[in-house]
């Protein structure tokens, strides 16, 4: 009998759990497999350990793994296969199938766009654009979002637009801030490319209120439940159980 884990990171806030476990149940709806599951990487539980032990339970014997993220770095190539591998020990029998993060899209670099859109303020002529990543060790990462940054440039038609990272990476988000404050352009927009809420989030939004600009800073909606997050989620979930029947 198929199974499917889905495993988000976890966050210490309560509103970043919430708003992880809503959206994949609206993609369990739309999967036709009954038994189905969530669990996160680190600081929430279930774990994975725990995670897959609850459709093992239910009768579970192929499971398949879907990584809730949005990029493939350090927790996709490496923390995630190392609990696999553990909990194949102890499961011999049981066949696992590993899913992919969601990737560059353009489906998904689009909805940054609407994020502009939907701050209900018009562009500036000279609006400058800030992309901000969470950011990695793994140096994909600094590829993948560039190439996100890089399309949303063609595909927009804004002058000036740049990417930066909160973590691991250069630019710093608070240099690149920094930077635009320092130009005084009339507008600031700054786009996260979070899928969740959570501490990172949080800190731009600090991050931003604490300056003294001559500039309108406008921080813009993460990508959270647009629908073509959950169609990408899905259609993660639906490539593993492909490979499942094969």
């Amino acid at each position: 009998m198929n199974g499917v884990l889905y495993v988000s990171h976890g966050s210490r806030i309560k509103e970043a759990i919430e708003e992880a476990i809503s959206f994949i149940e609206t993609v369990k709806e739309k999967v036709e497999e009954p038994l189905q599951e969530t669990c996160f990487l680190e600081l929430a539980e279930p774990n994975i350990q725990q995670g897959v032990y609850k459709l093992i339970k239910q009768g579970a014997n192929k499971i398949s793994i879907i990584p809730v993220l949005l990029l493939s770095a350090g927790h996709y190539f490496k923390d995630i296969p190392k609990e696999i591998e553990s909990i194949k020990v102890q499961f011999p029998d049981v066949q696992f199938t590993y899913g992919q993060p969601l990737g560059v899209q353009p489906r998904l670099t689009q909805i940054l766009s609407e994020r502009i859109q939907e701050t209900g303020i018009k562009p500036a002529e000279d609006a400058k654009i800030l992309i901000v990543g969470r950011g990695s060790y793994n140096p994909q990462t600094q590829i993948d979002i560039s190439s996100i940054g890089e399309t949303f440039r063609e595909t927009t038609g804004f002058k000036d637009v740049e990417v930066c990272y909160l973590a691991a990476c250069n630019p710093s988000f608070e240099h690149t801030l920094n930077k635009y404050l320092e130009a005084k352009p009339s507008q600031i927009f700054i786009a996260p490319y979070l899928w969740f809420t959570g501490v990172l989030e949080k800190h731009i939004e600090q991050t931003v209120n604490i300056q003294e600009t001559e500039s309108d800073v406008i921080v813009c909606d993460h990508l959270g439940h647009h629908e073509s997050m959950k169609q990408a989620l899905l259609d993660r979930v639906l490539e593993t159980l492909d490979v499942q029947k094969v």
